[in-house]
Parts: C-alpha cells; sequence; structure tokens
C-alpha cells in the first residue's frame, strides 16, 4: 500500500522530531555508504559485489546460530543490524513508515526516550526472532522490529488519527481510514504470514509481531491516563499534527 498526505503547521514547543529524522539520516548513510547500495565502485561489480554484501551482512546482521554461541560480539548485532537494510525498497519501505508514524510518537515522548524506546524494542524483537529460529544460519538485518514498535506505541497514543491509503485491490483509489483500522489490518496480515512462516529467515514476520505488540505495550504502560483524570488530558492535535491527518504505505 501507498500513500500520501500533509502536514500540520502546528509545533509544540521544544518538541522537533530530531531523533525520527536523525535514525532517518543514518539509516540512509549507512545503507549508501555500504555494499547493498551499488553506488560504492569500490566494492567492485558482478560476482565480487555480491560477495561483499554477503560478507557485509553476516559481520553486522543477527545469526541466530551464531547469536546463541555464548561469543560477546554475536551479541551486539541486533543493534547493528537494526541500521542495515537488504536493497532499496527494504530502506524505502522502513524508512517511510518511521517517517508517517515516527514523529507524533516522539513528540509525545521525547528525542531521548524515542531513541532509547526504539533500540531497545529493534533490539528484542531481534533476539525474539532469533530465538524462534536458533539453528538458522540466514542473516536478519532491518529496522523493521524497531519500527513495528513504533507503530504500536502510535496505535496506544492517537488511535483517532485519521490516515490515507491507496489500496491495489480498489484500484489505488485514496481512502481514508482510522489509524486503529489501518494497523490493526497491518498487524494481523503480519500474525498471519508468521504462523506460515516455518522456514526461519526471509521477511521477518514474527520479528514486526513482537515489535508491534512491545511497542503498544510500553506506550500503554507509560501513558496510560487514570481514569478520574481523562478529562484534562489534552487533544493529540497538540503533538504537532492533526488527528486527522497523516500517511501510511
Amino acid at each position: 500500500m501507498h500513500g500520501t498526505g500533509t502536514r500540520s503547521p502546528t509545533r509544540s514547543a521544544g518538541r522537533h522530531p530530531v531523533m525520527t529524522y536523525t535514525l532517518i539520516g543514518v539509516c540512509f548513510l549507512i545503507f549508501l555508504l555500504g555494499p547493498a547500495s551499488g553506488f560504492v565502485p569500490a566494492y567492485g561489480t558482478g560476482e565480487a559485489l555480491f560477495h561483499e554484501q554477503t560478507g557485509h551482512f553476516h559481520r553486522w546482521g543477527v545469526v541466530p546460530r551464531t547469536l546463541w554461541s555464548g561469543r560477546p560480539r554475536p551479541l551486539a548485532t541486533p543493534f547493528t543490524a537494526l541500521f542495515l537494510h537488504g536493497n532499496w525498497l527494504h530502506l524505502l519501505g522502513n524508512l517511510l513508515f518511521l517517517f508517517v508514524f515516527g514523529e507524533m510518537a516522539e513528540r509525545r515522548m521525547g528525542a531521548a526516550r524515542f531513541l532509547l524506546f526504539y533500540v531497545i524494542v529493534g533490539y528484542a524483537a531481534m533476539l525474539c526472532y532469533a530465538a524462534a529460529y536458533p539453528d538458522s544460519s540466514e542473516t536478519l538485518v532491518g529496522a523493521s522490529g524497531a519500527i513495528s514498535g513504533v507503530l504500536g506505541a502510535f496505535l496506544y497514543l492517537f488511535p483517532r488519527a485519521r490516515v490515507t491509503s491507496v489500496l491495489p485491490f480498489l484500484w489505488f483509489l485514496p481512502l481514508r481510514f482510522p489509524a486503529w483500522a489501518v494497523l490493526v489490518f497491518w498487524l494481523t496480515l503480519q500474525w498471519l504470514a508468521a504462523r506460515r512462516d516455518t522456514e526461519g529467515p526471509g521477511v521477518a514476520y514474527l520479528a514486526h509481531v513482537v515489535g508491534f505488540t512491545l511497542g503498544f505495550l510500553y506506550a500503554w504502560l507509560r501513558f496510560r491516563t487514570p481514569r478520574s483524570s481523562r478529562v484534562s488530558e489534552p487533544a493529540p492535535a497538540a503533538t504537532g499534527r492533526t488527528p486527522d491527518e497523516g500517511i501510511t504505505p
């Protein structure tokens, strides 16, 4: 699915989403300078480029079989793998989701807490996926687990937001839906795909489900409002993007 949307000129003082943009920039720069982008001549072409890409992902990505080997270095790979992407489609899809949903989530959490949330949820999603496939020698890379956590947090924080989606099976007509409907539909697709995924890494659907669940639980625990004080809760429009603005891919 693809989408378009608008931005609100309103900004919350001191809550500029610098961390969302920083994460997007870091992921893009790491990909551009790595062998997967194909832009660096030093990596060669053809067979040589493929060899460089394989070695790059094996060194910095998560390999479940080695993650549980007891050596300390593989335990750092769930962190480094968060900033790697396999190809342009993988990169741009993830960054689009982060751009759309990360801004409002960061405004509510604050930059430092948002970064910590992003890294911890992404790391945990990688670990859970590796635990489900402990004998796999395939490599897992990408920010999908962390970004799924952002989607889960967004669902709790801004369920009444409306998003514009373009659905291929409806002749690409732009339609507006509540965020909760879009995100629950997306989570259901990931869950169904994870149940069918018995061969290990390919698309890490299980990491998506785990990340989304952890993100939702964190937002619920951190931002839930006691029943007695809900009447004074500020409207979501104070976050810098109005409740009926936004997009989803």
